[in-house]
């Protein structure tokens, strides 16, 4: 038998009243009167047969029934809006909103907006960089560029370009080396972590990449750690020590001769970048126009990478 639900405005109004904690304010949001307001509060109280809130002399206060209630309702009502949204969303549009990493965006998508713009001046792009995953069904949001497995359920996924853990170092640090490094020069430089990597797929860290080397007098943990991968590389072009980069984030710096590859080893992931999108997003026009530029630019860093590891060897 179907549980009949209570009234969508019933709902509303507890849900405001819940999350304002204050009858006042939740009616003066919704531009409803207070008496209007709590009205619909007893309407969902009788369909419900329990208290939601303790009317004390100035404030509300969740009965423990509310507390329960609250999550699922506050979900719920974002998720109607979100779909809302997102079906405005499919509606022709110039408006291009692209979720993405902020070390992606700002290492790799950043410095070739230019050349998107240049060739599609009628779309209006928006980068919207986060390390919270977009919900296509909430969010305001075209496609995404992902990192991770390629295991995006309800997603179309095409995968850009294999990640690679590279050690990198400014030029002039090394040069302070002799412009080689051996287990005694790594034991006095600056170990730089970039901890964004820990969640990868078959990524590993220094403590990994030393114990393959045999360099074990090195402190592997020593050294600051950063959670943003692009933070890490600035620290090393700074000269700040050697960092364990992410190559699909680092080639700019490398071809730019900033940082430069000290070691013939490196480390091979089963992680890589992905363009994502609901599969219904993929005619849009401004979709489709997206993802055939990004493709033609992942495909000549992908040579890129391909070829500088090519002068390098997997550990």
């Amino acid at each position: 038998m179907a549980y009949r639900l209570p009234p969508l405005n019933s709902l509303k109004a507890f849900e405001a009243a819940a999350r304002l904690m204050s009858f006042q304010k939740a009616a003066e949001e919704l531009f409803v009167t207070p008496s209007a307001l709590s009205y619909q509060i007893r309407l969902l109280e009788d369909h419900l047969q329990i208290s939601l809130f303790e009317r004390l002399n100035r404030a509300v206060v969740l009965t423990e029934a509310g507390e329960r209630l609250y999550p699922g309702i506050h979900e719920g009502l974002e998720r109607f809006q979100g779909a809302v949204r997102s079906v405005g969303r499919t509606v022709q549009s110039n408006v291009l909103v692209v979720s993405s990493g902020p070390a992606f965006a700002a290492k790799w998508l950043a410095p070739r907006v230019y050349k998107f713009v240049d060739e599609f001046p009628e779309i209006e792009l928006r980068i919207a960089a986060n390390l919270r995953l977009s919900d296509f069904n909430v969010d305001e949001v075209d496609c995404g560029l992902r990192f991770g497995g390629g295991d995006y359920p309800d997603l179309h996924a095409e995968p850009l370009f294999q990640e690679a853990m590279v050690p990198l170092i400014s030029p002039k640090l090394l040069e302070r080396f002799g412009g080689q490094l051996d287990e005694e020069a790594m034991s006095e430089l600056t170990l730089l972590h970039d901890d964004s990597s820990n969640f990868m797929k078959g990524a590993a860290g220094w403590p990994n990449w030393l114990e393959q080397m045999g360099h074990s007098n090195v402190n592997s943990e020593k050294g600051p750690r950063f959670n943003h991968a692009d933070h890490g590389l600035d620290a090393a072009v700074d000269g700040a020590g050697i960092v364990l980069g992410r190559l699909s984030i680092a080639m700019r710096d490398i071809r730019s001769g900033r940082l430069v590859a000290p070691f013939e080893e490196y480390i091979e992931t089963q992680s890589g970048f992905y363009f994502v999108a609901p599969p219904s997003a993929l005619d849009l026009p401004r979709v489709a126009s997206f993802r055939q530029w990004l493709l033609a630019e992942a495909e000549d860093e992908a040579k890129d990478i391909s070829a500088f590891l090519a002068n390098l060897r997997s550990l």
